[in-house]
């Protein structure tokens, strides 16, 4: 009697090893996941540079330094190996793109181009794609470090391979620092 309960405790902790393995597993692979979406709307974004960089080209040809950076870059964030590597050049392309479309403020024909409308438009709806890539693919990393940290989970998750991934960080300054503010005295 006493050897079919210590087997069949031995078996309900085996099972329960087994499902905390598998729990595992599947928030490492929605990790991965959430990764490939990312990069797939960076694939998108960098698609879609040429035509844009060509549209603002055929108006601002005194931009040349601005555009040939965009061009230069254009496949950092899809070619970068690793989450940091793709975030840092990730940041950096956005940046570009906000200079692109700075650019494009100062020629009132540029702005007024169907084409470069429509581009616009295309990436605006990237980028929030992209931005909600990221949220989802930061909330996946939060909830695999917040299982692989948690106890029992912790007693598996180190012997069988599993670590902490890191966020998906965006260090672009404009974002991290808040904006300044000053109100004129009235009548001023």
């Amino acid at each position: 009697m006493a050897v079919w309960i210590v087997l069949g405790v031995v078996a309900v902790l085996l099972i329960y090893l087994v499902m905390i393995y598998n729990g595992l597993v599947r928030m490492r692979a929605l990790v991965r996941e959430g990764f490939s979406g990312i990069t797939v709307q960076l694939r998108r974004r960098a698609d879609l540079v040429p035509n844009l960089v060509a549209t603002v080209q055929g108006y601002a040809t005194h931009e040349r330094e601005v555009l040939d950076q965009v061009t230069a870059h254009r496949a950092d964030a899809i070619n970068a190996q690793g989450v940091d590597a793709t975030a840092k050049a990730d940041a950096q392309m956005t940046g570009l793109l906000g200079k692109v479309i700075a650019v494009a403020e100062a020629y009132p024909d540029l702005k007024a181009s169907a084409n470069f409308q429509q581009l616009q438009t295309e990436l605006a709806e990237i980028e929030d794609e992209l931005s909600s890539s990221r949220r989802y693919y930061n909330a996946t990393v939060r909830d695999l470090n917040t299982g692989i940290q948690s106890f029992p989970n912790v007693l598996i998750a180190g012997p069988m391979g599993f670590k902490e991934e890191p966020f998906y960080a965006d260090d672009l300054p404009s974002i991290s620092v808040a904006p300044k503010v000053s109100f004129g005295a009235a009548g001023a």
